[in-house]
Protein backbone atom coordinates (compact mmCIF):
# COMPACT_ATOMS: atom_id res chain seq x y z
CA UNK A 1 0.00 0.00 0.00
CA UNK A 2 1.48 3.31 -1.43
CA UNK A 3 1.15 6.73 -0.10
CA UNK A 4 -2.10 7.95 -2.17
CA UNK A 5 -2.40 11.10 -1.01
CA UNK A 6 -3.31 13.32 -4.04
CA UNK A 7 -3.41 10.43 -6.58
CA UNK A 8 -6.56 8.73 -7.98
CA UNK A 9 -4.77 5.40 -8.64
CA UNK A 10 -4.68 2.39 -6.16
CA UNK A 11 -1.18 1.26 -4.80
CA UNK A 12 -0.52 -2.10 -2.69
CA UNK A 13 2.47 -2.66 -0.49
CA UNK A 14 4.41 -5.39 -2.07
CA UNK A 15 5.37 -8.09 -0.09
CA UNK A 16 9.07 -7.35 0.24
CA UNK A 17 7.43 -3.71 2.14
CA UNK A 18 5.21 -6.03 4.65
CA UNK A 19 8.44 -7.63 4.98
CA UNK A 20 10.90 -4.63 5.25
CA UNK A 21 8.55 -3.24 7.46
CA UNK A 22 7.38 -6.23 10.04
CA UNK A 23 10.99 -6.26 10.11
CA UNK A 24 11.90 -3.22 11.67
CA UNK A 25 8.87 -3.23 13.67
CA UNK A 26 10.19 -6.50 15.38
CA UNK A 27 13.54 -4.98 15.89
CA UNK A 28 11.61 -2.27 18.05
CA UNK A 29 10.90 -4.88 20.89
CA UNK A 30 8.07 -2.97 21.39
CA UNK A 31 5.11 -4.21 24.79
CA UNK A 32 2.28 -3.63 24.91
CA UNK A 33 0.77 -1.88 21.70
CA UNK A 34 -1.45 2.16 21.91
CA UNK A 35 -3.28 2.45 19.29
CA UNK A 36 -2.17 6.17 19.55
CA UNK A 37 0.89 5.92 21.09
CA UNK A 38 2.99 6.19 17.81
CA UNK A 39 6.37 7.93 16.27
CA UNK A 40 5.87 10.25 13.73
CA UNK A 41 4.37 8.62 10.49
CA UNK A 42 6.70 7.79 7.90
CA UNK A 43 6.39 6.63 4.84
CA UNK A 44 6.92 2.52 3.76
CA UNK A 45 10.16 1.24 1.53
CA UNK A 46 9.77 0.72 -1.89
CA UNK A 47 10.33 -2.49 -3.35
CA UNK A 48 13.71 -2.62 -5.89
CA UNK A 49 13.37 -3.14 -9.02
CA UNK A 50 14.62 -6.63 -8.56
CA UNK A 51 13.07 -7.91 -5.75
CA UNK A 52 15.67 -8.75 -2.97
CA UNK A 53 15.51 -12.89 -1.77
CA UNK A 54 11.74 -12.76 0.49
CA UNK A 55 12.60 -13.20 4.04
CA UNK A 56 11.71 -16.19 5.68
CA UNK A 57 9.54 -14.69 8.28
CA UNK A 58 8.46 -11.48 9.85
CA UNK A 59 10.86 -12.61 12.82
CA UNK A 60 14.45 -13.75 13.58
CA UNK A 61 13.55 -17.38 13.98
CA UNK A 62 11.10 -19.45 11.46
CA UNK A 63 8.04 -20.87 12.52
CA UNK A 64 6.81 -24.80 12.05
CA UNK A 65 3.95 -25.39 9.51
CA UNK A 66 4.15 -21.63 8.34
CA UNK A 67 2.26 -22.61 4.91
CA UNK A 68 -0.54 -23.19 7.22
CA UNK A 69 -0.38 -20.78 9.76
CA UNK A 70 1.07 -17.67 7.82
CA UNK A 71 2.21 -14.80 9.36
CA UNK A 72 1.01 -11.48 8.90
CA UNK A 73 0.16 -7.69 9.86
CA UNK A 74 -2.73 -6.36 10.89
CA UNK A 75 -4.36 -3.10 9.08
CA UNK A 76 -6.09 -1.02 10.66
CA UNK A 77 -7.73 2.11 8.68
CA UNK A 78 -9.25 5.28 10.92
CA UNK A 79 -12.00 7.83 9.99
CA UNK A 80 -9.83 10.03 8.31
CA UNK A 81 -8.94 7.22 5.75
CA UNK A 82 -5.49 6.70 6.59
CA UNK A 83 -4.41 3.18 6.77
CA UNK A 84 -1.38 1.81 9.78
CA UNK A 85 0.43 -1.46 9.44
CA UNK A 86 0.96 -3.34 12.95
CA UNK A 87 3.36 -6.60 13.09
CA UNK A 88 4.15 -9.06 15.55
CA UNK A 89 6.92 -8.08 18.31
CA UNK A 90 8.18 -11.27 18.56
CA UNK A 91 7.06 -11.62 22.25
CA UNK A 92 3.36 -12.51 21.80
CA UNK A 93 2.14 -8.94 21.37
CA UNK A 94 1.89 -5.99 18.58
CA UNK A 95 4.74 -3.29 17.72
CA UNK A 96 3.86 0.43 17.21
CA UNK A 97 2.48 0.98 14.03
CA UNK A 98 4.08 2.34 10.93
CA UNK A 99 1.92 4.63 8.63
CA UNK A 100 1.07 2.25 5.25
CA UNK A 101 -1.05 4.25 2.93
CA UNK A 102 -4.45 6.43 2.27
CA UNK A 103 -7.14 4.10 1.77
CA UNK A 104 -10.33 6.76 2.22
CA UNK A 105 -12.17 4.46 -0.42
CA UNK A 106 -11.41 0.75 1.56
CA UNK A 107 -14.31 -1.52 2.74
CA UNK A 108 -11.94 -4.32 3.27
CA UNK A 109 -9.03 -5.71 3.23
CA UNK A 110 -7.39 -9.39 2.97
CA UNK A 111 -3.50 -10.19 2.77
CA UNK A 112 -2.90 -13.82 1.06
CA UNK A 113 -0.41 -16.41 0.51
CA UNK A 114 -0.53 -17.96 -2.87
CA UNK A 115 2.67 -19.81 -2.73
CA UNK A 116 1.98 -21.53 0.93
CA UNK A 117 5.33 -19.96 2.54
CA UNK A 118 3.71 -18.35 5.42
CA UNK A 119 4.34 -14.99 4.36
CA UNK A 120 2.06 -12.61 2.29
CA UNK A 121 2.23 -12.58 -1.61
CA UNK A 122 -0.76 -10.78 -2.54
CA UNK A 123 -3.91 -8.48 -1.31
CA UNK A 124 -7.23 -8.39 -2.02
CA UNK A 125 -8.45 -4.77 -1.75
CA UNK A 126 -12.52 -4.03 -1.57
CA UNK A 127 -13.49 -0.60 -2.54
CA UNK A 128 -16.79 1.35 -1.92
CA UNK A 129 -17.46 1.37 -5.35
CA UNK A 130 -18.06 -2.36 -5.05
CA UNK A 131 -15.10 -3.35 -7.00
CA UNK A 132 -12.51 -5.83 -6.23
CA UNK A 133 -8.98 -5.32 -6.78
CA UNK A 134 -5.47 -7.35 -6.59
CA UNK A 135 -1.71 -6.28 -5.87
CA UNK A 136 0.61 -8.61 -5.82
CA UNK A 137 4.08 -5.85 -6.36
CA UNK A 138 3.85 -2.40 -5.52
CA UNK A 139 5.72 -1.53 -9.01
CA UNK A 140 3.04 -3.06 -11.26
CA UNK A 141 -0.39 -1.51 -10.95
CA UNK A 142 -3.78 -2.93 -9.78
CA UNK A 143 -5.60 -5.56 -11.51
CA UNK A 144 -9.44 -4.89 -11.19
CA UNK A 145 -11.09 -8.23 -11.24
CA UNK A 146 -14.85 -7.16 -11.12
CA UNK A 147 -17.81 -5.05 -9.77
CA UNK A 148 -20.27 -6.01 -8.32
CA UNK A 149 -19.18 -6.95 -4.78
CA UNK A 150 -21.30 -4.30 -3.12
CA UNK A 151 -24.03 -7.01 -2.53
CA UNK A 152 -21.79 -8.03 0.35
CA UNK A 153 -21.48 -7.48 4.15
CA UNK A 154 -18.40 -9.02 4.78
CA UNK A 155 -15.88 -10.71 2.69
CA UNK A 156 -12.57 -12.93 3.70
CA UNK A 157 -10.11 -15.02 2.72
CA UNK A 158 -9.27 -17.60 5.18
CA UNK A 159 -6.71 -19.23 3.13
CA UNK A 160 -7.05 -22.20 0.66
CA UNK A 161 -10.38 -23.47 1.25
CA UNK A 162 -11.08 -25.63 -1.85
CA UNK A 163 -7.55 -27.73 -2.21
CA UNK A 164 -6.33 -25.98 -5.07
CA UNK A 165 -3.09 -24.38 -3.58
CA UNK A 166 -3.82 -20.34 -3.77
CA UNK A 167 -5.96 -18.86 -1.42
CA UNK A 168 -9.84 -18.47 -1.67
CA UNK A 169 -12.48 -15.51 -0.86
CA UNK A 170 -15.94 -16.19 1.25
CA UNK A 171 -18.42 -13.34 0.77
CA UNK A 172 -21.69 -13.40 2.74
CA UNK A 173 -24.94 -11.69 0.79
CA UNK A 174 -27.43 -9.37 2.68
CA UNK A 175 -29.96 -12.10 2.31
CA UNK A 176 -27.23 -14.12 4.71
CA UNK A 177 -26.28 -16.48 2.16
CA UNK A 178 -22.26 -17.37 2.05
CA UNK A 179 -20.73 -17.99 -1.34
CA UNK A 180 -17.36 -18.78 -1.95
CA UNK A 181 -14.39 -17.82 -4.87
CA UNK A 182 -12.33 -20.16 -5.75
CA UNK A 183 -8.44 -18.38 -6.22
CA UNK A 184 -6.53 -18.99 -9.16
CA UNK A 185 -3.29 -17.49 -7.30
CA UNK A 186 -3.08 -14.67 -9.76
CA UNK A 187 -5.57 -12.64 -8.12
CA UNK A 188 -8.53 -13.51 -9.94
CA UNK A 189 -10.87 -16.26 -8.96
CA UNK A 190 -14.00 -18.15 -10.62
CA UNK A 191 -17.45 -17.65 -10.18
CA UNK A 192 -19.13 -18.16 -7.09
CA UNK A 193 -19.78 -21.28 -5.59
CA UNK A 194 -23.29 -21.40 -2.83
CA UNK A 195 -21.89 -22.58 0.67
CA UNK A 196 -25.40 -22.00 2.38
CA UNK A 197 -27.55 -19.87 3.67
CA UNK A 198 -28.28 -18.95 7.76
CA UNK A 199 -24.66 -17.16 8.15
CA UNK A 200 -26.53 -14.01 8.84
CA UNK A 201 -27.03 -15.49 12.31
CA UNK A 202 -23.25 -14.03 12.48
CA UNK A 203 -21.87 -10.80 13.90
CA UNK A 204 -18.42 -11.63 13.35
CA UNK A 205 -16.77 -14.17 11.01
CA UNK A 206 -12.76 -14.34 11.19
CA UNK A 207 -10.11 -16.54 10.30
CA UNK A 208 -6.77 -16.87 8.52
CA UNK A 209 -4.81 -20.28 8.57
CA UNK A 210 -5.19 -23.67 10.45
CA UNK A 211 -6.86 -23.77 14.27
CA UNK A 212 -6.98 -27.43 14.52
CA UNK A 213 -3.62 -28.56 13.65
CA UNK A 214 -4.75 -30.34 10.06
CA UNK A 215 -3.02 -28.23 7.93
CA UNK A 216 -6.92 -26.91 6.20
CA UNK A 217 -7.84 -23.26 6.90
CA UNK A 218 -10.64 -22.66 9.18
CA UNK A 219 -13.11 -19.91 10.56
CA UNK A 220 -14.30 -19.13 13.87
CA UNK A 221 -18.33 -16.60 13.81
CA UNK A 222 -20.11 -15.24 16.92
CA UNK A 223 -23.48 -15.32 16.91
CA UNK A 224 -26.11 -12.88 18.25
CA UNK A 225 -26.04 -14.25 21.31
CA UNK A 226 -22.37 -13.89 21.69
CA UNK A 227 -21.65 -17.37 21.27
CA UNK A 228 -18.35 -18.41 19.11
CA UNK A 229 -18.53 -21.38 16.72
CA UNK A 230 -15.42 -23.29 14.97
CA UNK A 231 -15.68 -23.89 11.47
CA UNK A 232 -13.39 -26.65 10.96
CA UNK A 233 -12.33 -26.40 7.19
CA UNK A 234 -12.55 -29.83 5.33
CA UNK A 235 -10.36 -28.41 1.75
CA UNK A 236 -13.43 -29.60 -0.53
CA UNK A 237 -14.68 -26.50 -2.47
CA UNK A 238 -18.20 -28.23 -2.59
CA UNK A 239 -18.46 -28.10 1.10
CA UNK A 240 -15.47 -25.74 2.59
CA UNK A 241 -16.74 -26.60 6.28
CA UNK A 242 -17.67 -29.00 8.40
CA UNK A 243 -20.95 -28.93 10.98
CA UNK A 244 -20.14 -26.03 13.65
CA UNK A 245 -18.86 -26.79 17.04
CA UNK A 246 -18.84 -24.64 20.11
CA UNK A 247 -16.37 -22.86 21.59
CA UNK A 248 -17.81 -20.46 23.98
CA UNK A 249 -20.43 -17.78 25.09
CA UNK A 250 -19.79 -14.19 26.04
CA UNK A 251 -17.88 -12.83 22.89
CA UNK A 252 -20.56 -9.95 22.61
CA UNK A 253 -18.01 -7.72 24.35
CA UNK A 254 -15.94 -7.43 21.04
CA UNK A 255 -17.19 -5.28 18.39
CA UNK A 256 -14.25 -6.65 15.90
CA UNK A 257 -12.63 -10.40 15.54
CA UNK A 258 -9.62 -10.39 13.34
CA UNK A 259 -6.85 -13.07 12.31
CA UNK A 260 -3.59 -11.91 11.14
CA UNK A 261 -3.04 -15.92 11.90
CA UNK A 262 0.38 -16.56 13.77
CA UNK A 263 0.98 -13.56 16.54
CA UNK A 264 3.23 -14.88 19.08
CA UNK A 265 5.14 -16.92 16.30
CA UNK A 266 4.12 -20.39 18.25
CA UNK A 267 3.39 -21.61 14.66
CA UNK A 268 -0.56 -21.96 15.63
CA UNK A 269 -3.24 -19.62 14.29
CA UNK A 270 -4.29 -16.82 16.69
CA UNK A 271 -7.24 -14.30 16.93
CA UNK A 272 -7.29 -10.84 17.55
CA UNK A 273 -10.47 -9.41 19.45
CA UNK A 274 -11.52 -5.54 19.97
CA UNK A 275 -13.46 -5.00 23.15
CA UNK A 276 -16.23 -1.77 22.79
CA UNK A 277 -13.53 0.39 24.80
CA UNK A 278 -10.97 -0.19 22.22
CA UNK A 279 -9.04 -2.87 24.06
CA UNK A 280 -7.24 -5.56 22.26
CA UNK A 281 -6.99 -9.16 23.33
CA UNK A 282 -4.93 -11.98 21.89
CA UNK A 283 -6.19 -15.76 22.04
CA UNK A 284 -3.40 -17.86 21.29
CA UNK A 285 -4.02 -20.85 19.54
CA UNK A 286 -4.02 -24.62 20.61
CA UNK A 287 -4.35 -26.36 17.30
CA UNK A 288 -7.10 -28.35 19.62
CA UNK A 289 -10.03 -27.64 17.78
CA UNK A 290 -12.17 -28.64 20.83
CA UNK A 291 -10.68 -25.48 22.70
CA UNK A 292 -8.64 -23.82 20.02
CA UNK A 293 -8.07 -20.68 22.45
CA UNK A 294 -5.98 -20.08 25.15
CA UNK A 295 -7.09 -17.37 28.30
CA UNK A 296 -7.17 -13.64 26.80
CA UNK A 297 -4.20 -11.51 27.09
CA UNK A 298 -4.44 -7.85 26.72
CA UNK A 299 -1.76 -6.29 23.97
CA UNK A 300 -3.05 -2.63 23.70
CA UNK A 301 -5.89 -0.28 24.55
CA UNK A 302 -7.21 2.41 22.20
CA UNK A 303 -8.07 0.66 19.53
CA UNK A 304 -11.15 2.33 18.66
CA UNK A 305 -9.78 4.85 16.51
CA UNK A 306 -10.26 2.61 13.65
CA UNK A 307 -13.29 2.26 11.31
CA UNK A 308 -11.59 -1.01 9.77
CA UNK A 309 -9.48 -4.20 11.22
CA UNK A 310 -8.30 -6.25 9.04
CA UNK A 311 -5.32 -8.49 7.45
Amino acid sequence: MANLKGRKSRKALSRFGVVAIAAALVASGAGVASADGVSPARSLPKAPAHSAPHARSLAAAPTPNRGANPVFPMLGVDNAGDGWAYGPNGTGGLTSRVYAASLPYLVNDAFVDNNGDGDMDGEWQWANDGSLNYFADENAPNKVIGGGWGIYDKELSPGNLGGGGAYDIIARDKAGVLWIYLGYGDGTVTGRVKVGAGWDAYTQIAGKGDLDGDGKADIVARDTAGVLWFYKGTGNYAAPFAPRTKIGAGWNMFNTLVSTGDVDLDGKTDLIARDTNGGLWLYKGTGNAAAPYQARVQIGSNYNIYRLLTS
